[in-house]
């Protein structure tokens, strides 16, 4: 079990604010960090660093029996090329076989007013993919592109399928499609085959005017099948690795009751809306959602620590991960 950087996202704004140097932006540094809190590797920035640096950071996670896994960004024009391929030999370098990415900017529902609007940004998805691919295969380096609130279900697959390629993946998100009004379960299993690494989650829900709050919670305090999304990844890679992305924010606004939601899915039947507003009813969280608006800087980190650590016991009492 492993964290993704933006778990501690608290943290690193606490540091910078302070002055330290370094701070967990370092890879070396969050690496550091993420044993200390008792995990067992770390998906972070891994930048790029000379052949010193890199062996520092190989020397530690194998001494500790730790990995690490690269958050990188994928060429967005034939100029970018070049440097996201010493991207990748740096993470190579520090013993990373893998990089998560993602390939749409920001949240489908609130980045793009129409169906031409989102179909260009899924054009330019794809030549990132395919930009990158020759880079990835000639390194024999897999990326892992995330499912982060942009393509549903069929779209993503589609896109795998048009890609063809062995070294293109995904990162799967617990939670993420279901702002999409896909079930979460369902979204574990279509991606399951494709899956090398995940970040693991949990939801709070709860109705408001326009649609539904989306919450992240302390694993094992949300309505995620947890146990189960995890056994269906585990039977399709039993080497997949579990990364702890439970950020310290103010919940999520998901208004599917407003036009503009719906501008980029017009084709998505009824019959999902009501499933996940009938999942939203159900599963509404008896507790308060999340929320760090009015907290101080070390309220913060306070929090971030304290969810971090329930989430670690959780994955080692409960999920056995």
């Amino acid at each position: 079990m492993g964290l993704a950087s933006n778990a501690l996202d608290m943290l690193r704004a606490s540091q910078n604010a302070s002055g330290m140097k370094p701070t967990i932006a370092d890879p070396l540094e969050f690496l550091k960090e993420a044993h200390a809190l008792g995990a067992a590797g770390g998906q972070t920035p891994l930048g790029i660093h000379d052949s010193e640096y890199c062996d520092q950071v190989r020397r530690f996670i194998g001494e500790r029996g730790m990995y690490v896994e690269a958050s990188m960004s994928l060429p967005g024009d034939d100029a970018a090329v070049e440097k996201f391929e010493q991207q990748v030999l740096t993470a190579k370098a520090m013993g990373a076989v893998l990089a998560r990415a993602v390939t749409f900017p920001g949240r489908r529902y609130e980045t793009f007013d129409s169906a031409d609007q989102y179909a260009a940004a899924a054009r330019h998805a794809l030549e990132m993919q395919q930009r990158a691919e020759p880079i990835a295969r000639k390194h024999k380096f897999r990326l892992a592109v995330e499912n982060h609130k942009d393509q549903r279900i069929s779209e993503r697959l589609q896109t795998l399928k048009r890609l063809g390629s062995e070294w293109i993946g995904i990162c799967v998100d617990f939670g993420n499609n279901f702002a999409l009004c896909e079930d979460p379960l369902e979204v574990i299993k279509a991606f399951a085959q494709y899956g090398w690494t995940s970040h693991l989650k949990d939801q709070a829900i709860r109705e408001y005017n326009d649609g539904f709050l989306f919450a992240d919670a302390a694993l094992g305090e949300g309505f995620l099948d947890l146990p189960a999304m995890v056994n269906v990844l585990r039977a399709a890679n039993p080497q997949i690795r579990f990364n702890l992305e439970v950020m310290t924010r103010d919940p999520l606004k998901v208004p599917v009751f407003t036009p503009k939601y719906w501008a980029t899915m017009p084709d998505v039947p009824a019959t999902e809306l009501a499933r996940t507003m009938r999942t939203v009813k159900t599963c509404s969280s008896p507790h308060p959602l999340m929320h760090i608006t009015g907290l101080s800087p070390q309220q913060r980190v306070d929090l971030e620590l304290r969810d971090v650590a329930v989430s670690l016991a959780y994955c080692r009492d409960v999920l056995n991960v």
